[in-house]
């Protein structure tokens, strides 16, 4: 059955993917180039590939792609079959470059290597999203990405239907275990997290008993979202009815295609998967080329 992301997505910013296209083609070009093109096809040879699918899935990093190409030839022509946040079969062209061979076989690792990747992190954001079924939480990833490719990993996410987790240390506070334990305790981390936090700066806090949730709740001024770390399914609806609507809940740890669902009937607001993105499988992409 083809995956099909669940929201609308917006398109990325070339701003964000051109650094990383290029900083990419320099350390496979080093400084020599691809000497194994330049020694075997003259240079005026053009050639015509072909994106194609190997196996079904959703799309990132189409546009990202197809720019290493033009990086390489300014002159390239693309025809698009399948966009970003669209789900492919096997064998389906997502689209096709025309351009001089050199410049195609040059950036050909480059462009397949951002795509699979990313249309992998898609690709297993719709299957949790898929497992969810009609609960209404959101699927959201972690900081735990490659360096350097941050953004890109969290706009695949939001490719296959998920939503995205703060982006940097700097977006919002997310007091964890180690905070809680280096400032004496959770009341005096929330304490000192409110005198710091600029009026539009949000704070969340991890807990990892109901103990703690407890003593979060107990704490005056609240927070807006607390963090349930490897929380037993029926904890998660225990902390569910104690905290009756008064911070959005986050469960995380442990979290698989097995159990997604059982966590989000709990009512959890969001699910926190490391997974899409610190292990994720690249979806099998493939280049076909033909004298053009």
């Amino acid at each position: 059955m083809r995956l099909v992301a669940a929201r609308a997505l917006a398109a990325l910013s070339p701003v964000i993917y051109e650094p990383v296209v290029r900083a990419a083609l320099a350390e496979d070009f080093g400084l020599g180039g691809d000497i194994t093109s330049d020694a075997t096809i003259p240079a005026e040879t053009h050639a015509r590939g072909s994106l194609i699918a190997r196996r079904p899935g959703v799309l990132a990093g189409v546009d990202a792609a197809l720019f290493t190409f033009r990086v390489l030839d300014p002159q390239a022509r693309v025809e698009v079959f399948a966009r970003d946040g669209e789900g492919v079969d096997a064998g389906s062209a997502i689209a096709t470059v025309s351009a001089r061979a050199r410049a195609l076989l040059g950036a050909e690792r480059t462009a397949l290597n951002l795509l699979s990747h990313l249309s992998g992190i898609a690709t297993a954001t719709a299957r949790y999203v898929e497992a969810c079924g009609n609960a209404r939480c959101s699927i959201v990833e972690t900081r735990k990405t490659l360096p350097g490719l941050r953004a890109l990993e969290k706009y695949a996410v939001r490719a296959g239907g998920g939503a995205n987790h703060r982006l940097r240390l700097d977006d919002a506070m997310l007091i964890k275990d180690n905070h809680i334990a280096i400032a004496g305790g959770i009341g005096r981390a929330l304490e000192a997290a409110r005198a710091h936090a600029g009026h539009l700066v949000k704070i969340e806090i991890e807990v990892d008993s109901l103990g703690q949730l407890d003593e979060v709740l107990a704490c005056a001024g609240g927070v807006n979202c607390i963090l349930l770390d490897n929380f037993s399914v029926s904890d998660l609806h225990e902390a569910v009815r104690r905290v009756a609507g008064r911070a959005k809940l986050e469960a995380s740890g442990g979290i698989t295609l097995e159990n997604v669902a059982s966590v989000a009937a709990s009512g959890v607001d969001i699910i926190s998967v490391g997974a899409l993105t610190h292990s994720v499988i690249a979806l099998d992409i493939g280049l076909d080329v033909e004298p053009g």
